[in-house]
């Protein structure tokens, strides 16, 4: 039974027995997650799900007072996802802390629990959906899924249930109604909609409910994922079962912790975006030494893998569109030198530059996708042409960003937060999450 093995797994970690590169990249994690989170408190759909609640007594919200536990931990994560910054993982293809880190925020405030099982619970809400993530993709996301709202409800309900101390039955429950309750459709995603911030919060505030039920005896399906009107054959495959099982066993029986695997963003738009801008980038620099004007460009060619190249909208009508155009974030780019949340707009200039660019699929480089991401982008201009070849953008862990770039990225997105105060993370494991909590909020709010 899958959820067996799942609950196995959430009751074993252990922060005593984590090595210290997990507990450091739990940190960067978090670290991550409040910068993005608390910039997209002031995003439109930031502000659109904070006035819905009324203030709690025990759950923070990010650069606002707080909520019950509920509540709190929806918003933040709608925060979390609302600007297309918060961390990845390319072979589970989602995004796990937008749902885990506020189901295990809220509830470690309300349960009064240290920072060492904050950590423990974040690992475990990180290795669920990432398992869970690797089992059911690509076949899950090309049905239509948005993974992060799924798997980030299996996620959301590992770290509830580890900060609960939950028995195995408990969590077996907790995942059940967690299973029942999955949704995210990626229409919501690519129509350029706020519904891709909806799926986070909705899975970080499912995943709560269902550990808090399970806590009283509220019972959920035991096979919630391979049973045959489960998970498996009704989001993945009719197929279900069989085909997934060796699959699963090879990443149970797996010692690897797979939060080592996040990789964090430096750009607002969608991930597949970036190893084309990532090139850009690198042409964009050989052009300004060489005195190269971008009046003089002519083309610009992108060869890329399926799922990148099908992000070529030329017309996007929304802010959430535009993060999901390759050809228009690649304008930006050039006209600007930068590709942040201040010039995510467009103009008459911009779109000019966009349709200037061309977007084939490459099948030898949809070959190498996930393992890979790969791009080549071709600048041509009146006198020559550029050339820049990436497979890996920036913040992968095969191309990681430090403590020092992740606060870089935190005092671009805030930056009237004194820094200062970050460094308490640092020392995570000497406080109680509320007390802390306290600190770094009354922070944000100065």
């Amino acid at each position: 039974m899958i959820s067996e093995k799942l609950a196995r797994i959430i009751v074993n970690t252990n922060y005593n027995k984590l090595p210290e590169n997990v507990i450091n990249k739990s940190k960067l994690c978090f670290i991550d997650f409040l910068a993005v989170s608390l910039r997209g408190s002031r995003t439109k759909s930031g502000k659109a799900v904070k006035n819905l609640f009324a203030n709690g007594e025990s759950s923070t919200v990010l650069g606002f007072e707080k909520a019950n536990c509920t509540d709190a931990p929806f918003i933040n994560g709608v925060f979390a996802h609302s600007l297309d910054l918060d961390d990845g993982h390319r072979f589970a293809q989602l995004h796990p802390g937008c749902s885990v880190i506020p189901a295990s925020l809220a509830l470690s405030e309300a349960y009064d629990k240290t920072g060492k099982e904050f950590i423990s619970s974040i690992v475990a809400g990180y290795q669920i959906s990432i398992i869970l993530g690797m089992i059911i993709n690509p076949k899950h996301r090309n049905n239509g899924f948005h993974s992060t709202g799924t798997c980030g409800t299996f996620g959301a309900a590992a770290a509830a249930s580890k900060i609960m101390c939950l028995k195995p039955k408990d969590i077996i429950n907790a995942l059940g109604l967690a299973g029942t309750q999955a949704a995210g459709l990626l229409e919501s995603d690519h129509s350029g909609s706020m519904g891709k911030h909806l799926h986070a919060g909705k899975a970080a505030q499912a995943g709560v409910i269902s550990a808090m039920l399970a806590e009283n005896e509220f019972t959920g399906a035991n096979l919630i994922i391979e049973g045959n009107e489960g998970f498996l054959k009704a989001m993945v495959s009719e197929n279900h079962y069989e085909n997934y099982k060796i699959k699963a066993d090879n990443l149970f029986d797996n010692k690897k912790y797979y939060i080592n695997d996040v990789y964090f963003k430096r750009y607002p738009v969608c991930r597949h975006l970036h190893s084309s801008i990532d090139a850009i980038i690198d042409i964009h620099k050989q052009m300004i030494l060489e005195g190269t004007n971008t009046e003089d460009i002519q083309s610009i060619r992108i060869k890329t893998y399926e799922i990148a190249s099908e992000h070529d909208d030329y017309n996007p009508q929304t802010i959430e569109s535009i993060r999901q155009s390759l050809p228009v974030t690649s304008a930006i780019y050039i006209l600007n030198g930068e590709l942040n949340l201040e010039n995510i707009e467009l103009d008459h200039e911009i779109i000019s530059m966009a349709s200037k660019v061309s977007i084939d699929k490459d099948n030898d480089m949809n070959k190498l996708y996930p393992w890979k991401r790969p791009s080549e982008v071709t600048v041509i201009t009146k006198e020559k042409s550029y050339f820049c070849r990436v497979d890996l953008p920036q913040g992968e862990p095969e191309n990681p960003f430090n403590q020092h770039e992740i606060m870089h990225k935190f005092h671009n997105l805030n930056p009237k937060v004194d820094l200062d105060v970050l460094n308490l993370i640092n020392k995570l494991e000497s406080y109680k999450m509320n007390e802390l909590m306290e600190i770094l909020n009354n922070a944000f709010k100065s």
